[in-house]
């Protein structure tokens, strides 16, 4: 018989039986979203230094250089979470800002004609991208959560790239009993 490990912030350790490991994933995915918000507790704007930021997130996922000096750090937890975290390191070497950017705010900044680049920029790395070689589209989603509801935010994108439509949908995994 296997042992279930509890799941811990700091300590993810899953056990070696089939039932037993899924229900340890499951109780993973709840406790990263825990984990979130104990890690942004602990930061805060000014006061934060790149080391503070690396050892609540890791090592980013991206770093973009911005024209002031400053660096955003990029943090996803697609495919299956529902953030994606920017947080900005100014020139000082202290955090200015955390952001998490699957929000509505965000998503009315796709605007059609956007470029793929832009997008991905503005909110990250999708949970899914899905080419249509027919329809000569590329559909990506991210996953995010409204409430208590979780929701997909899906972009299309036409042949050269550019945002043909953009639209919030109920995350089909949860009317589909998980996908």
């Amino acid at each position: 018989m296997a042992t279930l490990h509890l799941v811990t912030c700091s300590n993810l350790r899953f056990p070696t039986s089939a039932p037993a490991w899924a229900l340890a994933a499951l109780l993973a995915l709840g406790a990263l979203a825990g984990c979130d918000q104990q890690r942004v507790a602990k930061l805060e704007e000014g006061v934060a230094s790149e080391l503070d930021v690396m050892k609540q997130f890791g090592t980013p996922l991206d770093i973009h250089r911005e024209a002031d000096g400053s660096r955003t750090f990029e943090y996803t937890r697609q495919p299956e979470g529902v953030a994606n975290y920017f947080i900005t390191i100014g020139p000082d070497g202290k955090m200015s800002a955390l952001r998490q950017v699957l929000a509505p705010p965000y998503f009315a900044k796709v605007q059609p004609g956007m470029e793929q680049a832009a997008v991905r920029r503005l909110l990250g790395q999708p949970a899914l991208k899905t080419p249509f070689a027919l329809k000569k589209e590329e559909v990506w989603d991210w996953r995010w959560q409204e409430g208590q509801q979780r929701k997909v935010f899906r972009v299309t994108f036409d042949e050269a790239g550019r945002v043909t439509q953009a639209a919030s949908l109920d995350d089909p995994k949860d009317m589909h009993g998980g996908g």
